[in-house]
């Protein structure tokens, strides 16, 4: 496991420095698009650290790439009509203390959709800590144990098997785990471009939504 999360950090990196070098930015032009600190992309850059979900989409946004293009080991355009089949030993895993992120269907740019499959680490919200928001929308479904959804707006709630929820990600948000075993969550988040879409009242259309899951979650 440390050596994929190694090669995870690897790929984040060398990404990184690929994309920004591309569009002749310095780290601290990505830092001032991005809203974030300088010290932290270098980190990245020298694959000391990886980032978390919410920091993942602040630097594509910053970058003006999709979330997939960060990890991709060869970018390139692909055409419509496209398909991705999701196999969780070939994604990119991110792991932080509450959530293992899986993104899946990689490949693809400029997705409508990024389907994560996340398993939760934390088990109650005093271990989580504080929540995390982001731009977009997102839905979870639960795939196996029991889950507490805590938010900035509404009371906590419990999602058995078989239950989800579906939220906008600007509100401050955060699943755990109830019980031992730690629960497992398919989900999927909007792009920043979906989201943009929204708020002028345009509807992507099905087709160019991939399909997606998610498993873990992670902060």
């Amino acid at each position: 496991m440390t050596d994929t999360r190694t090669t995870r950090a690897q790929e984040l990196g060398r990404n990184l420095r690929l994309i920004r070098k591309s569009k002749g930015l310095t780290l601290k032009q990505v830092a001032d698009r991005s809203g974030m600190a300088v010290s932290t992309l270098s980190k990245v850059e020298n694959h000391k650290i990886s980032l978390t979900y919410d920091n993942l989409i602040k630097l594509a946004q910053g970058l003006e790439v999709d979330v997939s293009e960060l990890f991709l080991e060869s970018p390139n355009s692909l055409a419509s009509n496209r398909r991705s089949i999701a196999r969780m030993s070939e994604s990119p895993l991110l792991s932080t203390g509450n959530y293992d992120y899986y993104y899946l269907c990689q490949e693809l740019k400029n997705k409508k959709m990024i389907p994560i499959m996340s398993v939760l680490k934390a088990h109650s919200i005093e271990e989580f800590g504080d929540m995390l928001s982001h731009s977009g929308e997102e839905f979870i479904y639960v795939v196996s144990g029991v889950v507490e959804v805590h938010t900035g707006c509404y009371e906590q709630l419990r999602l058995k098997t078989g239950e989800g929820v579906y939220i906008d990600s600007t509100m401050p948000h955060a699943y755990v785990s109830v019980g031992k075993e730690d629960a497992v969550v398919l989900g999927m988040c909007s792009s920043p471009e979906t989201a943009a879409a929204a708020v002028d009242g345009r509807i992507p259309s099905e087709d160019a939504v991939p399909a997606l899951r998610l498993a873990r979650g992670s902060v």
